[in-house]
């Protein structure tokens, strides 16, 4: 059982108790004046004690059971939005119990009317329907965006719009169509049978029906309401995906990556005699906070034991002195495929600009020198493996130009007859099948008799709930943990199958979550813990083994920096120990955020680059 360290926050309490009864108080005092035939104080005081419970009771069964909101007696447990999103949904029980009142009792009643032909009126209505439609689809979009895809920044949401979606899995268009698009046609229905009729709303007054909210009224609410909503759902969007930041993406500019790169290019590299393999294994959204919180993690039972020993072998670079962590991610790195490209580069991906984009082959960075440009001249035989389809980002095309890699997606072993035709798992095919067939592969590049680069990516912890193996044990009490420690105990032993090989005595593995997680829900009471990327090089090179224990504890650094990193433990002498705006972590020297710190680091790789834009995102002229 996980549990979640609860905020202790009197005044939360409070506050929401006190909403909680001053809601029914409110209902009761326009029940009791405008609906009750009897005026007495005892009739007064069972109206209180019957609209306060029914109002709170009724909303705490729909947090509860239509929501799925757990410990709604505990606002303490939830961020402080919590309690007006309660106050909201109680007001919105408050009002329809009153207008159940009203109807049953024949004092409210709603007259109906022929409908005129104003032009005037059907434009309100017509516009106000739109701009309530947009506004919900704002809201409802972004929550379900924050829900799918974790903490989107305005620069991924630019690169994802500029690159192909092949691949994705069909699990995100069917939550998609279930959430906001669901939601927002809903809504907007009963939005246009609130404004289109032609009625009115009467309330009896000396026996006779009295007319309180005419049909002009209900056009000017509707149209207030529809601002307010369209207003209020874009403002949101805006603020939770900082939209405002694509000004800097696009006007200041920051000469900030060209002072600091190091261009691996003309950046002198000695290998040894002897050339190393790599292998690159990528863990899809694995993070440090899923240890035990003696080991550094946050929870209070460890769902990545057999990673944690396995840890124990190699060098593991921690933000911390006493336990596991690693790097953060910084601006244009916290999402699978531009973790990929900041690892292989040592920079960020950053909003394309002049018609370039990322889904083209050739155009995907053809600027930069990565790791795989640097091995292929080496004469090293590169592969790429992943579940997916690697058209999903434009992947293919990075690895294709920048190495020529053999793409092992999920295309790419149904054409080699692994799997039949129409197979279709998870994001293609799972990660089972994805370490059987890694390691034909790793068997056919040790036979090749070169050095050999072999990058893969898992996916069975993806965002929301992961997928979890019909092997897996259902240790804990959601899927997502259950899919976080299958899937790091598969890898684990994955390894030890390499450590077993022939070929493994002159290989390098690095191990490394691709990003932090997604899944916002898992995380929602995780609170005051820094939450990092993990990371693990094992049988690095002698010369960078026996490093100083202080050159791998409290480090901040960021996914930019595996690219030199690697490289170094290959056994490579890198002059200068920079590759791309990357810190050689093994060299002990200072990182750009130990250097600069993180804010302002992030703040300038924000910002538009020139000379990205005119060496990077293009080929070079001097090529």
């Amino acid at each position: 059982m996980i549990e979640f360290e609860y905020i202790n926050n009197k005044g939360d309490m409070e506050m929401f108790w006190f909403l909680a009864i001053a809601i029914g108080l409110l209902i009761s005092i326009a029940d009791y004046f405008l609906l009750a035939d009897d005026k007495r104080m005892g009739t007064f005081i069972r109206i209180i004690l019957r609209d306060v419970l029914t109002i709170n009771l009724t909303s705490f069964f729909l947090m509860k059971n239509f929501f799925n909101v757990s410990n709604i007696f505990m606002p303490n447990a939830h961020r402080p939005s919590f309690i007006w999103k309660y106050a909201g949904l109680a007001l919105a029980v408050g009002v329809v119990l009153w207008c159940i009142i009203g109807f049953a009792k024949r004092i409210l009643k709603i007259e109906y009317s022929a409908p005129k032909n104003n032009k005037g009126a059907l434009a309100v209505k017509i516009i106000s329907t739109v701009f309530f439609a947009l506004g919900l689809a704002a809201y409802t979009g972004t929550l379900w965006g924050k829900e799918a895809f974790g903490d989107l920044a305005a620069d991924q949401i630019l690169i994802n719009l500029n690159s192909p979606t092949e691949g994705t899995d069909v699990g995100v268009y069917i939550s998609l169509f279930e959430g906001p698009v669901l939601t927002t046609l809903l809504f907007t229905v009963l939005f246009c049978i609130f404004v289109f009729p032609n009625y009115k709303f009467t309330y009896e007054k000396n026996e006779k029906y009295v007319a309180f909210l005419p049909s002009i009224a209900i056009r000017i609410i509707a149209l207030v309401l529809a601002l307010a909503m369209l207003i209020g759902g874009c403002a949101f969007g805006i603020n939770r995906f900082q939209l405002m930041t694509l000004y800097d993406a696009y006007l200041t500019d920051s000469s900030y990556i060209e002072d600091n790169y190091a261009d691996p290019t003309t950046t002198k590299l000695t290998f040894p005699e002897k050339k190393r393999n790599l292998i690159h294994i990528y863990l899809e959204s694995m993070e440090n906070t899923f240890f035990s919180k003696e080991l550094g993690g946050y929870f209070d039972e460890n769902l990545m034991p057999e990673l944690a020993e396995l840890t124990k072998e190699g060098i593991s670079f921690s933000h911390t002195d006493t336990g596991f962590g690693g790097p953060v991610p910084t601006s244009g790195s916290g999402w699978s495929v531009a973790a990929m490209v900041n690892m292989s580069i040592g920079l960020p991906m950053k909003v394309p600009v002049d018609g370039n984009s990322y889904g083209q082959p050739g155009n995907f960075l053809p600027g930069a020198t990565a790791l795989g440009d640097i091995l292929a001249e080496q004469g090293y035989e590169q592969s790429l493996m992943f579940g997916a389809d690697a058209a999903f980002g434009g992947l293919n095309f990075f690895f294709q130009s920048h190495g020529d890699f053999e793409i092992l997606d999920h295309k790419g072993v149904i054409e080699k007859g692994w799997l039949p035709e129409h197979y279709n798992v998870w994001w293609g095919y799972e990660d089972d099948k994805l370490y059987e067939f890694a390691k034909t592969e790793l068997t056919r590049l040790a036979d090749t008799g070169k050095p050999f680069h072999f990058v893969m990516e898992t996916a069975d912890t993806h965002a929301p709930e992961g997928y979890l193996s019909a092997k897996a044990e259902k240790k804990f009490d959601t899927q997502y943990a259950n899919a976080i420690h299958y899937s790091q105990k598969e890898a684990v032993k994955f390894v030890r199958w390499i450590q077993s090989q022939p070929f493994y005595e002159n290989t390098t593995i690095v191990i490394i979550g691709d990003h932090l997680s997604m899944a916002n829900s898992f995380f929602e009471n995780v609170s005051g813990y820094k939450r990092t990327m993990y990371n693990l090089f094992l049988n690095p090179a002698k010369n960078v083994a026996d490093i100083p224990e202080s050159y791998t504890v409290n480090r901040d650094w960021a996914p930019f920096d595996m690219f030199p990193s690697i490289v170094a433990s290959l056994g490579v002498e890198i002059e200068g120990n920079r590759l791309g705006i990357g810190t050689n972590m093994f060299s002990g020297e200072k990182t750009l955020i130990e250097r600069d710190g993180i804010s302002y680091v992030n703040s300038e790789l924000s910002e538009r680059s020139n000379f990205y834009n005119s060496n990077i995102l293009v080929k070079r002229k001097t090529d």
